[in-house]
């Protein structure tokens, strides 16, 4: 964000790092990148209008405590990223006069890749002011926002971990599968690749019902039975196999649905 934020023009006055000796390498790289001061939470010095923590959940309230006493926070706003947890994080800076909010965008971020935002909804909520700012960020990143409950804010971030690190838990179960039959987890991460940039594909194009393909669109219940015949020898792949067809008999257009839910129970 920090990079992003920098490339579209904003000052970034500050890189305020922990106290981990990796946190604080790679925050001085990042200082260095956008030009601005590398600092700890000890010498800090706050003066930014916008102060955004990018900190893990559990942590957003207590650093908000420790830096509450350190600045005049009257005029100021203060954006966290947590997907799941509301501004309600920020109270503490909020009762001394900032304005609060929390933005997150709906993206994957992980060591060596940098994603583009322009397009990636990001979503908000917190107060009026707070928003404003947020709403001023999103546009000149070319991103799009859109407001979101407090009391919506955990479905959202399960909707978002649906959507990429669930989503790459069951490709790391079909790994396991093609394991059964021999084939490297390396080997069927290559070999898997057309058939998912496909099926994304066709999800993007044609919608969820003209994407779906296989045995259970089909109501091949006596194939269905021989997958969780083979399945048996991996137990935790046969076990999301299982929850993976019962979402589909519930949400996709299925035929011979009185077997296969037979098969599938549930």
């Amino acid at each position: 964000m920090a990079m992003a934020l920098h490339t579209a023009g904003y000052p970034i006055g500050e890189i305020v790092r922990g106290q981990r000796r990796a946190s604080q390498q790679q925050a001085r790289r990042l200082a260095r990148k956008v030009r601005a001061r590398s600092a700890t939470l000890s010498n800090a010095r706050l003066a930014s209008n916008v102060i955004w923590l990018s900190v893990p959940d559990r942590v957003i309230a207590a650093v908000a405590a420790e830096i509450a006493s350190r600045t005049v926070w009257r005029g100021k706003t203060v954006l966290h990223s947590s997907g799941a947890l509301s501004s309600d994080e920020l109270r503490v800076l909020k009762r001394r006069g900032a304005a609060v909010a929390s933005l997150h965008p709906l993206m994957t971020f992980v060591p060596g890749s940098q994603p583009m935002l322009a397009g990636v909804p990001f979503a908000v909520e917190g107060d009026r002011a707070a928003v404003r700012v947020a709403r001023r960020f999103v546009l000149d990143l070319k991103g799009e926002i859109f407001q979101i409950k407090k009391k919506d804010k955990a479905a959202y971030h399960a909707w978002g971990a649906f959507a990429s690190p669930l989503l790459l838990a069951t490709l790391v179960t079909a790994e396991e599968v093609a394991g059964l039959t021999g084939i490297s987890r390396a080997t069927a991460r290559k070999r898997m690749l057309p058939i998912v940039r496909q099926t994304i594909a066709n999800y993007a194009a044609l919608g969820p019902a003209e994407a779906f393909s296989g045995p259970i669109i089909r109501g091949d219940a006596d194939t269905v039975s021989r997958h969780l015949k083979a399945l048996r020898k991996s137990p935790g792949a046969a076990e999301v196999y299982l929850a993976m067809a019962r979402t589909a008999l519930r949400n996709l257009p299925v035929k011979n649905r009185k077997a296969l839910r037979k098969i599938l129970g549930g």
